[in-house]
């Protein structure tokens, strides 16, 4: 396998983007993406989307969104793994670009949310249909059962699962292309809506709309560019049960650690080594299980280490410095490309007030459904 790195980041604004359609932000993203790697063509590209024809009624959108970019007659797949599109969508690109097969590929995820579907209808596609969605439980009453589970096994608090999305709030003001990029308080996610006990309103991802987009090249040619190299040091990939209760312990993510096992090992690192990662933080427990899956805090700890400034910025592992999903916002097949944009913004030593000073190893987690699918990429500054 070749070396690989990624070269140009291009995102659009997360939001409620009414005048954007689907196609237009796509395009957005990738134009942006292949201005910052200084590129002249791409040879293939990957979209990452969950549910075009339910959100827009629109499927072969891969080939739609080639169209439109200028580049029809390449190589175009569509990837969709729920909320874990983006970021098999970018696994494919690094897989074929290590394989020899091209040599520039562009990576991106898009997804358009508000457009009068019923988000949440429509997002229940990714769990079982027959033990799960048929009986009425959604994607809140799922990570509910799991925050429920972690409460009573490990004592973690409702106060420690506002902590979370007080943090993400605090990194996310100080991201311009974050959907709520403002702050808020312990008391106000304590008092927000009750969606499914002890998940409140402020501990979920918004219904967002967004594109985003990377470049992906052989080292050999990123060198030639002349432009900041971020290399992919690892990609792991896991999946497991659709249904929550088929997993042994509802307290843990499988496919999480066996990603994160692959991706370590595929980069020779532990992940003391990790300096800042952007995690799927769907809901505010999530974040405390998949850090605890990814080995930067002890089981049962998590919520600790969130409330005592472990995972802020400036603190021992920085994590979900853009926003996360929680206040940057979570266009479903669009998440995991942006968690990738965010580490090589700040590998590049580019990402402005949200910095980890002298950050030079970072990590992303993108899962979909209640994590019966997840990918890990472990990714390196070198220049």
């Amino acid at each position: 396998m070749r070396e690989v790195a990624i070269v140009g980041v291009g995102m659009t604004r997360f939001g409620e983007l009414w005048e954007s359609p689907l196609r237009n932000m796509f395009t957005e993203a990738a134009l942006t993406a292949i201005d910052d790697a200084g590129v002249d063509h791409i040879d293939s590209m990957y979209v990452g989307a969950m549910s075009s024809g339910l959100f827009v009624h629109q499927e072969h959108i891969a080939s739609l969104l080639a169209d439109y970019l200028g580049v029809a007659g390449i190589p175009s797949t569509r990837v969709e793994s729920a909320c874990a599109s983006g970021g098999l969508a970018v696994r494919q690109a690094v897989i074929e670009v290590g394989a020899g097969v091209s040599d520039i590929v562009l990576a991106g995820g898009v997804e358009k949310m508000t457009d009068g579907v019923d988000a949440i209808d429509a997002l229940a596609t990714a769990a079982d249909q027959e033990y799960e969605a048929f009986h009425g439980i959604t994607f809140p009453g799922l990570y509910a059962f799991i925050a429920n589970a972690h409460m009573h096994r490990y004592g973690t608090t409702r106060e420690q699962l506002a902590d979370v999305a007080v943090k993400n709030h605090d990194h996310g003001s100080l991201n311009p292309k974050a959907q709520f990029p403002f702050k808020i308080t312990r008391e106000a996610v304590m008092n927000s809506t009750m969606v499914a006990w002890p998940l409140r309103l402020l501990d979920c991802s918004p219904v967002t709309d967004g594109a985003a987009a990377v470049i992906v090249t052989s080292m050999d040619v990123a060198e030639k560019l002349g432009r900041p190299i971020v290399k992919v040091l690892a990609s792991g990939h896991a999946t497991d049960g659709l249904a929550l209760h088929s997993r042994t312990d509802p307290t843990t993510i499988p496919a999480v650690g066996r990603a994160a096992e692959i991706a370590f090992k595929q980069a020779g690192l532990t992940p003391e080594k990790i300096e800042l990662a952007e995690v799927h933080d769907c809901f505010t427990i999530a974040e405390l299980v998949v850090t605890e899956e990814l080995g930067f805090v002890e089981r049962g700890r998590s919520g600790e280490a969130v409330s005592s400034g472990e995972t802020r910025l400036g603190g021992r592992i920085p994590v979900n410095t853009s926003g996360g999903l929680k206040a940057k916002g979570h266009p479903v097949g669009a998440s995991g490309v942006a968690q990738i944009i965010e580490v090589v913004e700040q590998l590049r030593g580019s990402a402005g007030d949200r910095q980890v000073e002298g950050a030079r190893i970072g990590l992303t987690q993108n899962m979909g459904g209640s994590g019966a699918s997840c990918v890990v990429h472990i990714l390196e500054g070198v220049s």
